[in-house]
């Protein structure tokens, strides 16, 4: 589904601050795969989503998707076939619309806009069961303004709308770490829920290693652009919080934290 083959990137070239992230950095995503990425800041989690979503430019390498090179496609291009759930509920949704017209227009995406309305009130039910199957009671929310609901229904709502249309890859940019606990909980059972109800595959970074553990069908620890842990299937499975906390700590231990 997903492969990145020899990925060169390297911030601040020529400059006194020049620093290689990825040196020939290969990873593979297949099809229906729930990866988990986790790793201390500074190791190459959110530039790896960034190189993937074409965010920011890489130096050298191949990013391809179900074996078509992509590597030259603008990010409005890539997000055709993918969707995105950020940290901060405030992104990826528009505060002053409502959740009805915010739903229209992630379900417009991709498509050319012209003068007429851009709600289709023909999609009312189909918004509203997408809506229903979160158990928020967001179907009866649709004429209210994102920016009035809660951190935790508008990031609900977001991962709705991520998959509205049809896609074939989901990244989660740490999208339960702006939310308190027990809505954290409950945002993470529906992602899970999202995933296999639309057979998606999916890439989640995250700093909760309890999240990392217990979710997902694979599993990747980074540090410094490069690989140091890597667990799926069944050795996934018997994996637990502090086999990943104790490289954690070696890690810190060596940074000199």
């Amino acid at each position: 589904m997903l492969e990145l083959r020899n990925i060169n990137k390297v911030y601040n070239p020529g400059s006194v601050t020049e620093m290689c992230l990825f040196d020939n950095f290969n990873l593979s995503v297949a099809e229906g795969e729930f990866l988990s990425i986790v790793g201390s800041n500074g190791s190459g989690k959110t530039s790896l989503l960034n190189i993937i979503c074409g965010s920011i430019p890489i130096e050298d390498g191949q990013v391809l998707f179900a074996g078509e090179d992509v590597t030259g496609l603008e990010d409005y291009k890539r997000y055709e076939r993918m969707g995105r759930v950020y940290q901060n509920p405030a992104l990826g949704s528009c505060p002053n619309l409502t959740l009805l017209e915010n739903m229209s227009l992630a379900d417009n995406k991709g498509k050319r806009y012209g003068l007429g309305r851009s709600i289709n009130n023909s999609r009312l039910d189909y918004y509203r069961g997408q809506l229903a199957f979160l158990n928020l009671g967001l179907e009866n929310k649709l004429d209210v303004k994102m920016g009035e609901l809660s951190g935790g229904q508008r990031q609900a709502a977001a991962l709705i709308m991520s998959t509205l249309t049809p896609i074939d890859f989901l990244i989660l940019d740490e999208h339960t770490a702006s939310l308190d606990p027990k809505t954290a909980e409950i945002i993470m059972e529906l992602t899970d829920e999202v995933i296999k109800n639309k057979k998606l595959t999916a890439m989640m970074v995250t700093h909760n290693l309890r999240y990392a553990v217990d979710y997902g069908s694979k599993l990747i620890m980074m540090d410094k652009g490069k690989i140091i842990f890597e667990k799926d299937g069944r050795d996934k499975e018997y994996t637990t919080v502090n086999d990943v906390l104790d490289i954690f700590t070696a890690i810190s231990i060596e940074l000199g934290n």
